[in-house]
């Protein structure tokens, strides 16, 4: 059986994504699955099982990348064909089954948008794989002993950054409650990313430099290692969640209600404000502070932190 799943160009997409992918790998055990995707997303897909192929979907002119991903999949006989994308290449391939989320952007859950192409409600809850090699190097990177806690100061857009002060305020009041506690800084590949999380990473000189140069499998594998993840409305939050670390969040001028994290122990915090529209500088460090406390007081990694002083 060959299945052929079309997602999105950007990450935090994907990652909600892959808890359709999840249930299909449960429901056809014997089934191949060839994945579509946007360049960023790729390395979500490298350690999941029975992958047979990742075609990196690049956007071209006149979208032309369409005709590309039609020529690189019409060769193939497909049972099944999920475009999470609402394009037609699917419509002009051969195949037994399709499911095709349309109506583009709509109100309410993106999670809940993507549960209705298979009919699942409630929508599966995101999921990420990764191999043996990941987990090593994220355990040589974080070793036993701290309380790691992971914090993104970036975004893809400069509206969605929390004030790099209050991560940096965030992080110190957070070690006074838990003295082992240690920071550790994510963000994405390319100068940008590290000059926003510069000021962070100068700030907090204990904190482990963990930005920039590792594949997703190997951040998910970091993350795994982490008792809390707080970080602005982004892919790697996704990301965290959908490892199951407890996650925080944080939301100014993009919608919580949309693009919440979804994960075992997750939650949001938005600023105050309507919805879409309010200055995330506007989001003080207290009510941060008291909701990642809640979040990871309430996982199994309390006994450490119980011991490092809280």
């Amino acid at each position: 059986m060959r299945i052929l799943f079309i997602t999105s160009t950007r990450l935090g997409d994907a990652v909600l994504s892959t808890g359709l992918l999840d249930v299909l790998l449960a429901r056809y055990p014997q089934a191949r699955f060839t994945i579509a995707c946007g360049p960023v997303a790729a390395g979500l897909f490298e350690a999941m099982p029975r992958r047979e192929r990742t075609i990196v979907v690049t956007k071209r002119k006149y979208d032309l990348h369409w005709l590309a991903l039609w020529r690189a999949c019409v060769g193939t006989r497909w049972d099944l064909c999920v475009d999470l994308r609402g394009s037609a290449v699917t419509l002009f391939l051969a195949a037994r089954r399709r499911a095709i989320m349309r109506g583009g952007r709509r109100q309410g859950a993106r999670i809940a948008h993507l549960g209705q192409v298979l009919r699942l409600s409630p929508p599966p809850l995101p999921v990420m794989w990764t191999g043996a090699a990941d987990r090593a190097r994220a355990a040589a990177m974080l070793p036993d002993g701290p309380v790691w806690l992971a914090l993104a100061p970036t975004a893809n857009w400069a509206g969605k950054v929390w004030p790099a002060d209050h991560f940096i305020a965030l992080a110190r009041a957070l070690q006074d409650r838990w003295p082992r506690l240690r920071p550790v800084i994510l963000y994405g590949p390319g100068e940008t990313e590290r000059r926003m999380a510069a000021p962070v990473l100068a700030a907090l000189p204990d904190a482990v430099d963990a930005g920039g140069g590792l594949t997703l499998a190997q951040v998910a594998a970091v993350l795994a290692r982490c008792a809390g993840f707080v970080g602005n409305d982004s892919g790697l939050m996704h990301l965290s969640a959908a490892v199951g670390t407890p996650t925080l969040g944080l939301f100014g001028p993009s919608r919580m209600s949309e693009y919440g994290p979804v994960g075992r122990c997750a939650r949001g915090i938005a600023a105050p404000g309507p919805e879409g529209s309010a200055p995330i500088a506007g989001l003080a460090v207290a009510p941060v502070v008291e909701a990642v406390v809640g979040l990871m007081e309430r996982a199994p990694v309390m006994a450490d932190l119980t011991g490092a002083g809280g």
